[in-house]
């Protein structure tokens, strides 16, 4: 279900008293972000690189954890997710989406760094930053009443998978890993980005599940939606000055 199917009504498209809420979901979406991309810049943990580059052959379980650890930390691939299951209600449509998702960042995370693709990560991350964006247009059903067409949505999720998939590619680039048991570790790490994602699904699915229950989802999708655009659009914007300024 998507957010154009819902009536006018339903959509909570914000009226005067509304525009201070609006404001308050902004504020407190885009400052935590501000602040967690600020802390997280653009590179990997240094203790995890040091590690990383001190260790060669079989390391399944180090790299299964690191997998994990960087899904469940990467703001922008959760945000993009909860904007993909902020109006599926169904499990099988969840894991549909989720799983076109999985298999275009799965791709390409792994034929990046097993081929050596180098690709510009202050790029790559931008782009992340519009998948987002085009979500929350999406939810909001602003192709249609703009264009008067509706992009396939499970194209664009597995497009846009292939884009993060190369963002995770580059992070685990700078990891400089050994090339021996390299493809075992990619696996293990590829793993773990999918336990990461399941994870960071799970809290989102709880976290919207209970506010679907409540008269205030239908009020305010609308406004959390614009909230999301505008994170999708802080994260371009850091990401291309990062490209500039590099």
């Amino acid at each position: 279900m998507t957010f154009q199917l819902l009536s006018k009504e339903a959509r909570g498209f914000p009226a005067t008293k509304g525009f201070g809420a609006c404001m308050r979901v902004l504020v407190f979406t885009l400052i935590p972000l501000l602040l967690s991309v600020a802390a997280h810049a653009h590179g990997v943990a240094e203790g995890d690189k040091g590690y990383i580059q001190e260790i060669s052959g079989l390391n399944l379980l180090p790299f299964t954890y690191l997998g994990a650890k960087h899904m469940v930390t990467g703001y922008d691939h959760l945000l993009f997710l909860a904007g993909v299951i902020f109006f599926l209600y169904r499990l099988k449509d969840i894991a549909i989406y989720v799983s076109l998702f999985a298999i275009g960042h799965s791709s390409t995370l792994l034929y990046g760094v097993y081929a050596g693709v180098n690709v510009n990560a202050y790029l790559i991350d931008a782009i992340i930053g519009l998948s987002v964006v085009y979500k929350a247009l999406d939810n909001i059903g602003a192709f249609q009443r703009w264009f008067g067409v509706q992009p396939n949505t499970k194209v664009a999720t597995l497009i846009f998978g292939l884009f993060h998939g190369f963002g995770l590619a580059a992070k685990i680039q700078e990891y400089e890993i050994a090339r021996d048991g390299l493809l075992p570790n990619l696996l293990a790490f590829n793993v773990g980005v999918e336990i990461g994602q399941l994870l960071g699904l799970g809290a989102i699915l709880i976290a919207i599940g209970y506010w679907r229950r409540t008269a205030a989802f239908f009020k305010y999708a609308y406004t959390a939606n614009v909230a999301m655009m505008s994170a999708g659009f802080v994260l371009i914007g850091y990401q291309l000055t990062g490209f500039v300024v590099s």
